[in-house]
């Protein structure tokens, strides 16, 4: 499978003869499975149209900081992070030292000031612009701050009889550059396949109500990237939340429960399963396909519930296990009794065990929702109590746990 399947490449074309290159570059990532979006500034414009980039990203295209429509909820903000790479081609001597020096007096460079995302740049322009003293400072500064360079290469420039060093690199070569970019880590869990569920399921009601519960997604969002920094290939299998797809991952967003394992049984086998997400236990017997009416002097309905499938224990005894299952125990009651219970019964090798009770002590509305954790590792071995720490750091330790795990298990 290609490195860049699945990735979000937002493509940068600045403004140069080159511009017409980005085209192709465009249909290159494309061709490898990559999905891309692109903005331009306005002297790009002059070369090629948003009309052809349009076309063959099949995105929008992005080019005004002040478009009311795109920054009415802080577009340059979620171009710079909804995407695991920033490739800048054609890369300009002045692109590169508006963000050599920090400016932000456009979209394109207010988005490569706003990202915390990987950034390559291609540079084009002419020799003499290249071989300039305040041009090697631009890239010298910018090579420091993390920006990887492709290119230029040699060879005759748009100008009548001009030649040098300047010429931007050919799209095969830019994305072979953004390819290795985003190559997987060799890390502890390189070539491992895991799987993650995360977030909450809705049941339907009737076409408009759902049954649900508090998980915002948080902590199975974290542990899903923190397994993909250690070199995983994770599929996270997402129910309805509103936060974003962790970078590096694969993720299949689903509704329900029956959704939820129907799409974690397309995914195995795997070497490890981590369900994080906190599924409805019930959901109606029936869902009404119109919407419920209240009506004056009439009791509400009665709701006949029936219980949905249970996804931990169904993979945890299931013929397709994967080598390693870990679930999750949100209790606010009895956490160890329910915890070692819940490890017997469904399959797990171990059980993370929170208290999401709102007098848990670690956040004020309780752990649902908030940025913190304090959990317990309940397995056949005993009972490991970690410190509160954010949840962040829970996944972080946890990848690390699994990886462990997975390093002594012998195929």
């Amino acid at each position: 499978m290609s490195a860049l399947q699945s990735k979000r490449i937002l493509l940068i074309i600045g403004g140069g003869i080159a511009a017409y290159k980005s085209l192709d570059l465009i249909r290159r990532l494309r061709e490898r499975g990559a999905k891309v979006r692109c903005v331009m500034t306005h002297a790009a414009q002059q070369f090629v149209t948003p009309l052809a980039a349009g076309a063959l990203s099949a995105d929008h295209v992005f080019t005004d900081l002040f478009d009311r429509q795109d920054e009415q909820d802080v577009g340059h903000i979620r171009l710079a992070r909804e995407c695991d790479a920033i490739v800048v081609a054609p890369a300009t001597a002045d692109l590169m030292a508006k963000l050599a020096g920090g400016l932000a007096n456009d979209l394109a460079s207010a988005v490569l000031l706003a990202t915390d995302r990987p950034v390559l740049m291609a540079p084009a322009m002419n020799p003499k612009m290249w071989s300039h003293a305040a041009t090697k400072r631009n890239r010298a500064t910018l090579a420091k701050d993390g920006v990887r360079f492709v290119g230029p290469g040699k060879g005759e420039m748009a100008e009548s009889g001009e030649a040098g060093e300047g010429r931007m690199s050919e799209p095969v070569e830019i994305a072979d550059a953004v390819a290795a970019l985003l190559a997987p880590p060799a890390g502890p869990l390189a070539g491992r396949r895991i799987v993650v569920t995360s977030g909450p399921t809705h049941e339907p009601l009737d076409p408009i109500r759902y049954i649900a519960n508090r998980s915002s997604g948080k902590q199975g969002h974290a542990i899903a990237a923190a397994l993909a920094k250690l070199g995983a290939d994770v599929r996270l299998v997402s129910g309805p939340v509103s936060i974003a797809d962790p970078a590096g991952v694969t993720t299949i967003h689903v509704e329900s429960a029956r959704q939820m394992l129907a799409a974690v049984q397309s995914e195995l086998p795997a070497d490890a399963g981590i369900f994080v997400a906190a599924v409805a236990d019930w959901r109606p017997a029936v869902e009404v396909g119109e919407k419920i009416k209240k009506r004056a002097g009439e009791a509400p309905p009665a709701v006949e519930m029936i219980e949905n499938p249970d996804i931990l224990a169904t993979i945890g005894h299931g013929q397709s296990r994967p080598w390693l299952v870990v679930g999750f125990a949100a209790e606010t009651e009895n956490l160890i009794d329910n915890a070692a219970a819940k490890l017997k019964r469904k399959g797990a090798d171990f059980i993370v065990a929170n208290d999401v009770s709102h007098d848990s002590g670690v956040n004020a509305r309780g752990v649902m929702g908030g940025d913190r954790n304090r959990v317990k590792i309940v397995s056949k071995d005993g009972i490991h109590e970690w410190p509160e720490m954010s949840k962040t750091e829970v996944a972080e330790r946890l990848a690390a746990l699994v990886a462990e795990r997975l390093r002594t298990i012998t195929v």
